[in-house]
């Protein structure tokens, strides 16, 4: 199998790079799908885009409930590994594959039984993007299992050291997404259009080839995965130490999603086109935001597995690292979103009513970008020592401010814009504050390594 990055000795820099660069890459091709989708449904108009706003605000919601197996897995397997012991990798592995499978089976069941009372949240005045809200959710919501064993494998793979197969597997399904949603969503020959439904059905067809082609390299590790066995019986303390990590947060992802489905219906009141901006303008946003998330994913591996390992001098080092590389993007996603605002929501919008609220919205959320990425990468820290009920306590409280202060400042002049300036403004908040918690807790590790 292809080389598994050596996380506790020789270069952090180096280790860092292998691991996180995939992982980045992986998330861009993530984002991809989610960017392809957009660019077509576009062209269908901005009511089509409202309804898929609407409706991936619960496929987004399922990332928090697939974070409670992942992250616990991800961070128990990587410090197993670290103090030496596959067998016990192997259990907790095993363990998360199985939380995954039977949340993913519920929460599908969950989104194509209870549809329309979901979607009924946002109060979508426009009925038309009401019933293709509707189309699209119970395709994409009703599968998504393929979508969570997807970030679970993504996950138990990058706590090996080894993050190469989960890229390579997304790109083969960002090939046949970008293949499959032009065709289905405006059809050709014997092929019906099928709008936003046909853009739910090329994504989960992309996911479940994801899935595939992750298997095919489950198959071929010989680190972990040679060892975990899906049907066997699972230990309720590795279940309990999983669901202890995890929850927090998934809590806290959750919760997140919540507000910012708050926020939406909030955003709703301004019309179908103010949905549509923060749809493509969130979307936009992630190529910050998945990048910085995914790097978050490299540095919980690194530092769980040297935090394990006893090498506290590599958890102190690789941090800074990572913070530097996180400066550097978190500038660049900045520069790109306030300068490039125009053409970049044109690729997906060009209604000329809807462009000036669009750049806007870039304008003013691309302030936040590099206290976003520093936040996201601290988490993935934070959650590596285990701490992810402090990342929780601390992402809870300052994210729950955006609502009430979303709704001063949209009561001012700013309008519809200080809801933006809302979501800005406690990412800077966010991006400080997890920032001196981390500084604090490095303070109180031991300065010798554990030999």
């Amino acid at each position: 199998m292809r080389k598994n990055t050596d996380l506790l000795n020789g270069n952090i820099l180096t280790a860092l790079t292998e691991l996180a660069v995939p992982i980045m890459a992986t998330s861009l091709v993530q984002m991809a799908y989610n960017l392809t989708d957009m660019a077509w449904i576009g062209r269908v108009g901005s009511s089509a885009v409202a309804a898929v706003g609407a409706a991936g605000m619960y496929t987004w919601l399922s990332a928090g409930v697939v974070t409670l197996a992942k992250i616990g897995g991800q961070v128990k397997v990587a410090q197993s590994l670290g103090e030496g012991d596959k067998e016990e990798a192997a259990h907790y592995g095993s363990a998360a594959l199985q939380m995954t499978v039977f949340l993913g089976i519920l929460y599908g069941l969950l989104m194509a039984g209870f549809t329309r009372p979901l979607l009924g949240f946002f109060q979508l005045s426009d009925e038309t993007a009401m019933a293709q809200a509707a189309d699209y959710l119970k395709i994409a919501g009703g599968l998504i299992l393929f979508t969570f064993l997807n970030q679970t494998f993504t996950c138990l793979f990058t706590a090996t050291g080894n993050s190469r197969p989960t890229f390579f597997a997304n790109c083969v399904g960002l090939a046949a997404n970008m293949v499959l949603d032009p065709l289905l969503i405006f059809g050709l020959g014997p092929i019906p259009a099928m709008g936003a439904a046909g853009a739910a059905v090329a994504t989960v067809t992309a996911q479940a080839i994801v899935t595939a082609a992750m298997l095919w390299n489950v198959r071929r590790d010989r680190v972990l995965f040679d060892r975990v066995r899906i049907f066997q019986k699972i230990r309720t303390d590795h279940m309990k130490t999983i669901t202890a990590i995890g929850l927090p947060a998934a809590l806290q992802s959750s919760l997140y999603c919540g507000i910012s489905m708050v926020l939406t219906r909030f955003v709703a009141s301004w019309g179908v086109t103010a949905v549509a901006v923060q749809r493509v303008g969130g979307q936009i946003e992630s190529i910050s935001w998945m990048a910085a998330e995914g790097f978050g994913t490299a540095i919980n591996a690194f530092v769980a597995q040297n935090y394990g390992g006893g090498r506290y001098s590599r958890v102190r080092k690789g941090y800074f690292c990572a913070a530097g590389l996180m400066v550097v993007w978190g500038l660049f996603t900045t520069g790109l979103l306030v300068f490039g605002c125009g053409p970049l929501f044109r690729l997906f919008i060009t209604e000329p009513e809807v462009v000036p609220a669009g750049m806007d919205y870039l304008r003013i959320i691309g302030y936040g970008q590099l206290f976003m990425c520093v936040e996201l990468m601290t988490v993935g820290a934070l959650s590596g020592l285990g701490k992810t009920f402090r990342c929780s306590v601390i992402s809870i409280s300052l994210t729950s401010a955006r609502i009430p202060l979303a709704m001063v400042l949209g009561a001012t002049q700013l309008k519809l814009n200080g809801i933006w300036w809302a979501l800005t403004i406690s990412s800077v908040l966010k991006g400080f504050v997890f920032f001196i918690n981390y500084m604090m807790i490095l303070k109180r590790l031991p300065r010798e390594d554990r030999l």
